[in-house]
């Protein structure tokens, strides 16, 4: 008797083919033209606990919207599909909040999504989705960042960086020492920014960014 798909499969398959696409899943719905709420973790089980599968509709949308057939989509329900490592993930807007970051800038707590990256080797590396203009041209809205709070941060990165105050910004690092950090802004209409060392809680590298 041939093997049932199950709910986790075409869940697996469509946050493998947002990865393929360098997308979140709400960002992969919103490219379909569907709720960008539609593919999210939360909508995946009912209040009532009852698994909750995606439309045939929804799938085919995001097929034609990524240019994939249905025959690599067969695929990516496979086990022996290309892995693809989960992260958490969260809006850009949302990372200022209390309670989803601890004093080293690791993600920790609820309210995380995830999202599929092929080849992640950090285990301690996050999702940020873009939201916005702030950040042109460097980022789009819709865009997903990959963060690694453990890597080292060198002159000329891109980083994520939040102060003792609550506030998070991406940055280039222009240079840092042992009283100040000095950081560039990627949209040109903004200023440059230096800030007193101790008023900064953590710098983070951006590891990967989809364009």
């Amino acid at each position: 008797m041939p093997a049932m798909l199950t709910h986790a499969q075409v869940w697996t398959a469509l946050d493998r083919l947002a990865a393929r696409a360098k997308l979140s899943p709400s960002g992969l719905a919103k490219k379909a033209g569907l709720d960008p709420t539609t593919f999210n973790k939360s909508k995946r089980v009912t209040p009532e606990g009852r698994p909750r599968w995606p439309s045939t509709e929804s799938v085919a949308k995001s097929l034609q919207a990524t240019g994939v057939s249905i025959d690599i989509f067969v695929s990516l329900i496979s086990d022996g599909a290309a892995a693809a490592k989960s992260v958490p993930l969260i809006a850009f807007a949302e990372a200022g909040g209390s309670g989803y970051f601890d004093d080293g800038g690791f993600p920790v707590g609820k309210g995380w999504d995830e999202i599929a990256f092929p080849a992640v080797n950090d285990e301690n590396a996050y999702a940020l989705e873009i939201s916005g203009d702030l950040m042109l041209p460097a980022y789009r809205d819709g865009d997903v960042i990959l963060v690694s709070p453990a890597a080292p941060v060198r002159r000329g990165d891109r980083v994520v960086v939040k102060t003792k105050q609550g506030e998070v910004m991406v940055r280039e690092l222009k240079r840092q020492t042992a009283k100040l950090v000095e950081l560039k802004s990627l949209n040109p209409d903004h200023p440059e920014r230096t800030l007193p060392i101790d008023e900064v809680m953590w710098i983070a590298r951006i590891l990967w960014a989809s364009q």
